[in-house]
């Protein structure tokens, strides 16, 4: 909480600060805050009765759910496909052999980095056709 609002929060606090104002500042205040404070029921007030009328909604859907003999579960149920995303591409062949530096042979798609035995051979003259599949 700000300095402001702890003394504004405190008794004594504001009995000190209202020695520094005129009445008639003191009441201008005081309605500003009224105001303030009436405008923050109403927004409550509004936020309440939206979630209401949410509710009713959502209350007349199960009905209407319920009457097609449907189950709430059964509509989540038929929906999880959806929710799982797209589904994974498969894994692309193998293009190029290669043995690498500890003499294991290794295959590569030709997507992503260029292994180093190969990018080697490539720095020494070898073609990529050499280690063609």
């Amino acid at each position: 909480m700000s300095l402001i609002l702890q003394k504004l929060n405190n008794i004594r606090s504001l009995r000190a600060m209202a020695r520094e104002f005129s009445i008639d500042v003191l009441e201008d205040m005081l309605e500003k805050l009224r105001i303030v404070t009436e405008e923050k029921r109403a927004d409550e007030q509004e936020m309440r009765q939206e979630r209401v009328q949410q509710q009713e909604k959502i209350n007349a859907w199960l009905e209407l759910i319920k009457a097609d003999g449907l189950s709430p579960e059964e509509l989540l149920k038929g929906n999880s496909t959806l929710s799982q995303g797209p589904a994974k591409r498969k894994a692309r062949p193998a293009k190029y052999r290669f043995t690498d530096t500890n003499g294991e042979e290794k295959t590569w798609t030709g997507q992503g980095r260029t292994p180093k035995p190969i990018a080697h051979a490539l720095a020494n003259g070898k073609s990529l056709d050499d280690f063609l599949i």
